[in-house]
């Protein structure tokens, strides 16, 4: 009885710092970045899949390669190379109306937020 009451009383702790307080965010929040990391790798790495062809990608670096600088086409290229990455961005950025990005322009920021 008394395991039970001690496992009762760590649970009940563990509860308090997850949803009261900001102790434990930061440790939530790696471990959510691990299990995304190895959710990624073990898709990766298990058997082969169906691969949907996407050209809606390259259509639209064709449509704003005159648009951006060449730092800008870097950051993009280096940025979009997978749809993981793809969702990563529009989550970050496109989320906000006032989302701001250390490489491309307001503007284009916009224009490419609204192209995917």
């Amino acid at each position: 009885m008394k395991g039970w009451i001690l496992i009762a009383i760590v649970a009940g702790i563990i509860y308090y710092l997850a949803t009261e307080t900001n102790k434990l965010d930061k440790p939530i929040a790696d471990a959510d970045k691990l299990l995304t990391d190895v959710e990624r790798k073990l898709d990766s790495m298990t058997g082969t899949q169906i691969i949907k062809a996407d050209n809606k990608i390259k259509q639209i670096k064709a449509q704003i390669a005159d648009r951006l600088s060449s730092h800008e086409l870097d950051e993009f290229n280096r940025i979009f190379k997978s749809a993981n990455d793809i969702e990563d961005f529009k989550s970050d950025f496109c989320s906000s109306a006032n989302a701001k990005h250390n490489v491309f322009s307001r503007d284009n920021l916009a224009y490419i937020c609204d192209s995917l």
